[in-house]
């Protein structure tokens, strides 16, 4: 039954962009990363400075396998002043790496059979973890400009087998963010038909228009009883290898997690945890203001560059660190026997031709989508937009000269 499941997940997806990247530029040539899911920068000295002091004090012992209880205290506190709603250390669960938080909730609250919605172009982990726990991902496409879910469209996907609704705003791949209007309405449908939400709020550092981020419990408080909310220290701290995620969650959520990671990691990396509450405890948010404020600018710039497409919209970009491009009607302009005649071919002649790496709509259940990072250095960046950008707009011409 488990290879059954295992023959339909997703590929590797952007793991496997970065990886051809990675290829590209073993053989000696000069790439510029624009797959990458995370932002390419130092994590800041408190970090660490909490990491090394607790391998210097000799920390090596399991914790809970739920994690720190002061750990979990401080991602209390932090919740509580980011969303506006009070959480106490029995709600949260350390994990390692959202990805493991995701999986806690889909084994939780997920039986064989039951169907998961799940608003496509999605992270190809939604719907994998979705059938590694026996059940069904139904998707719901989402549309650009605004990539934000029709709610008509969430009410008929519905059917007695929903067990839950999978969200993430800001989104990746699309950038998308979530107002309260469409977060409240996602909510009534949860509680009308007695659905879980599994929140993925990893990029909710990364909000550039409309103020801060919301999230699904503060614009329906009504549903906290059954949302699942997913974070991480990964994308905000810049750690993405050091794999520390949390949740929030009700009693028997964090219950059936303590006992799933027993099983599986039996607790998170003792020295992350001891580096991460080390920040909490003497960080100013001089650091997440810094990261902000550099995306921000790169978001400006990469904009301003791209506002150059022909045949391509300008993406919105309202939220995480990703360009999110629809090359629909490019592709559909270009003659029907040529080269290029999807987005993983764009992708690979951006990689083969002018050596900017990028990750096809595909990886995320979109045919018609090219996902680029703004979280790479602000020299490449600009060097591998510009790059992109002369590239697509020459297709037409290339084509038409030959």
């Amino acid at each position: 039954m488990l290879a059954q499941r295992m023959s339909l997940l997703s590929g590797p997806g952007t793991a496997a962009a970065r990886e051809a990247a990675k290829v590209a530029a073993a053989a000696g040539r000069q790439i510029i990363d624009l797959a990458a899911g995370e932002v390419i920068i130092e994590p800041p000295t408190s970090v660490r400075n909490g990491a090394i002091a607790a391998i210097n004090a000799g920390t090596n012992r399991y914790t809970d396998s739920i994690g720190l209880a002061p750990l979990r205290e401080a991602v209390a506190k932090k919740l509580t002043i980011e969303t506006g709603v009070g959480w106490n250390t029995d709600d949260i669960v350390i994990t390692a790496g959202a990805k493991q938080g995701l999986l806690d909730a889909a084994l939780a609250v997920l039986d064989p059979g039951d169907e998961v919605i799940i608003f496509r172009p999605c992270w190809p982990t939604f719907p994998s973890q979705v059938l590694l726990a026996g059940a069904k991902p139904v998707f719901v496409d989402v549309r650009p400009p605004t990539y934000v879910p029709d709610i008509g469209a969430i009410r008929a996907a519905v059917t007695r087998r929903t067990k839950a609704i999978i969200i993430n705003s800001p989104n990746n791949p699309t950038g998308a963010v979530y107002g309260r209007t469409t977060l409240q309405a996602i909510g009534d449908i949860a509680i009308n038909y007695q659905l879980w939400i599994v929140s993925d709020e990893c990029y909710s550092s990364f909000v550039f228009t409309g103020g801060r981020h919301e999230s699904v419990v503060m614009a329906h408080p009504g549903v906290r009883s059954r949302t699942i909310l997913v974070n991480a220290f990964s994308k905000e701290l810049a750690i993405t290898g050091w794999r520390m995620g949390y949740f929030a969650a009700p009693p028997e959520i964090v219950s059936a997690a303590k006992k799933l990671q027993s099983h599986t990691t039996s607790n998170p990396n003792v020295i992350a945890q001891h580096a991460i509450l080390h920040h909490l405890q003497v960080g100013d948010g001089r650091f997440e203001r810094e990261m902000h404020r550099r995306l921000t600018d790169a978001r400006t710039v990469g904009l301003h560059i791209l506002s150059g497409l022909r045949d391509v919209d300008a993406p919105r970009a309202e939220g995480s660190f990703f360009f999110y491009l629809d090359l629909s009607t490019l592709i559909a302009s270009l003659p029907q026997g040529g080269p290029v005649r999807t987005t993983d071919d764009v992708a690979q002649l951006l990689l083969d031709e002018i050596g900017v790496g990028s990750v096809a709509g595909g990886t995320f259940g979109d045919p018609n989508g090219l996902r680029l990072s703004f979280g790479a250095p602000p020299g490449q960046l600009e060097q591998g937009l510009q790059r992109v950008v002369e590239t697509l707009n020459s297709l037409k011409t290339r084509h038409v000269a030959a």
